[in-house]
This record gives structure tokens, C-alpha cells and sequence, in this order.
């Protein structure tokens, strides 16, 4: 069966039939998720009752897996999963919910803020993809916003003013914006700002999209809260209703997106039952800006 996308929304979130995770792809299968990708950004799939292995294995076909560990305060004698995956359930190495006042946990709340993964690394990720093990039936919808749309819908003097302007990106700045700062020294050298361009060109179609995330505490030549002002009101209008694709999950279901082109985020959910999500990273190639300091 070829693969085949039937479009969500108008050239954003499109739904994928005729793929099987459990098997190797073909050339022509792992192209059309690829010219997918580069057109709705975000592809969910369905029933896909997919292994680690197997996880991993699809994910190779397009490109370098990013690995786990300077994205998490979690220690070496903690993980869950292998290092190749990274671990967004909100469970223990026993397979049980974290306790409310985990310090784990607590971190792991920043992933209901609105962010784009690995922004915070010099070469921020190219594409995420999340295996829905084990789901909630209430709550803990992601959802996604179209960077691109909501590049398109700014005014001309707006698009002219941000075009060449520089971010700092770090898990110190969208950890805070939560009250969570009692950071070791080791964390705070190992979440070191980055830079990244706020308006990036698609390598393929050559669209402009914003690149915003809850990392983004700064903007340099600006004055901190002026910088700030500017970066929460750009995301106020990036997550506006008509640019967010909403994604309620279903036992099995494999979702993947673009990070150079969306922003995303989960919404609460009951933390005491099992939510068993495990994502997979496919590395970014090359930085946004000129890595000063950051690398």
C-alpha cells in the first residue's frame, strides 16, 4: 500500500494511511513523508504498535538521531529508555507515575509551555517523532502551531523589523518562567544560552517561518524586558485558534513534526495515571546564527 496524506487544515497537520512502522520503508514511502513534512509540517499516523527498534528504525530514514541529555536534569541511574530516546511519559524506571512533587517532574512541566524541541541546542532539532504507547483519555492533547502561517500574517513593517534579529535560547529561561530556578552549577553550565535566528527559510520550500519557543528569554541588542515584552507578544500571535492544529491522542498513534516550522506543547492531564509517550529526535544539520559564545 503506497503512502498517502489527507490534509487536517489547509496546508498544515495531515493525516498519513498506507505506512506500516513494523516494516522497512521504501525509497518512494520515506520521500513522501519527507515532501509531506515539508508541506503540513506536522503527520499523525495511527495504530502503529511500534517497538523501541522500530521506533528508531523509521526514524533513521531521515537522518542523524539526535540523542538525549543535555535537554533533562534527569541522572544516569534514571532513565527509562535507551539514549537514543527520550523520555516525555511521566514514569518512573518502575513503569509508575513520578510523585507530584518530583523534581523530574516538576522540570518536565516546562513541556506545557509553547516551544520548539532542542532550541535550545547550538543545531536545534530538524524533526520530532512521538509513539503514543500508553495515552490518557482526558487531557494531554499537544498541540501545534503553523510558524509559517503566522510569519505570513504579520504586517510589513513587523517582518522587516525581526528579520535579521538573534535570539538567546535556553531551558534556564522557559524553566523559570515556571518558578523552577534552583539549578546546580553543572545544569546551568550544561543549559548555557545558544543563539538562533528568529526568522528561518526552509531549506526546501523556502518558506519563512518564526522561530519562537518558551527557550527564547532574549534578544541580543535589546534590553532584557523589552526583549521579553516583544517574544511573549509574538507567541501570543503565533498561537492564535486559526494557526494551532489541536492532536487528542489515541492508544498507538505516531505523531511527527517539523521543528523549524511549528511550535508545540502538551495540556494537562491526570498525572497520576500513565501517560507511556517516547519520542524520537532526527538532529538539525547546521546552526541558525552565528553560535557566539554558544557553542
Amino acid at each position: 500500500m503506497t503512502v498517502s496524506i489527507r490534509p487536517f487544515h489547509p496546508g498544515f497537520a495531515g493525516e498519513v494511511s498506507g505506512c506500516d512502522m513494523t516494516q522497512p520503508l521504501s525509497r518512494e514511502d520515506v520521500a513522501a513523508i519527507d515532501a509531506g513534512m515539508d508541506t503540513y509540517a506536522v503527520l499523525v499516523f495511527h495504530d502503529q504498535r511500534i517497538t523501541d527498534e522500530q521506533q528508531l528504525a523509521f526514524t533513521r530514514n531521515f537522518g542523524t538521531l539526535e540523542v538525549s541529555g543535555i535537554g533533562n536534569i534527569t541522572k544516569p541511574h534514571e532513565y527509562r529508555l535507551k539514549p537514543e530516546m527520550i523520555d516525555v511519559s511521566n514514569l518512573d524506571r518502575e513503569h509508575k507515575p513520578l510523585p507530584l512533587d518530583d523534581r523530574r517532574r516538576m522540570f518536565n512541566l516546562g513541556n506545557r509551555l509553547w516551544h520548539s524541541d532542542s532550541s535550545f541546542r547550538a543545531i536545534p532539532a530538524k524533526y520530532s517523532l512521538l509513539s503514543g504507547r500508553i495515552v490518557v483519555d482526558k487531557g494531554g492533547n499537544t498541540e501545534f502551531a503553523d510558524m509559517r502561517a503566522a510569519y505570513d500574517a504579520l504586517d510589513t513593517e513587523t517582518k522587516a523589523e525581526i528579520e535579521d534579529l538573534i535570539c538567546e535560547h535556553s531551558l534556564i529561561y522557559s524553566r523559570g518562567l515556571l518558578g523552577f530556578t534552583e539549578l546546580s552549577e553543572e545544569e546551568r553550565a550544561k543549559f548555557k544560552p545558544v543563539r538562533q535566528r528568529l526568522v528561518r527559510r526552509h531549506p526546501v520550500t523556502g518558506r519563512k517561518s518564526l522561530f519562537l519557543a518558551s527557550h527564547a528569554g532574549g534578544i541580543i541588542g535589546w534590553h532584557m524586558p523589552e526583549a521579553r515584552a516583544f517574544l511573549r507578544d509574538l507567541i501570543d500571535h503565533a498561537t492564535q485558534p486559526q494557526f494551532v492544529h489541536v492532536h487528542k491522542w489515541r492508544q498507538f498513534d505516531f505523531v511527527m513534526w517539523d521543528n523549524r516550522q511549528t511550535m508545540h506543547r502538551v495540556r494537562r492531564f491526570d498525572e497520576t495515571l500513565v501517560r507511556d509517550v517516547r519520542r524520537t529526535t532526527v538532529a538539525g544539520d547546521a546552526p541558525t546564527a552565528e553560535q557566539v559564545q554558544a557553542a
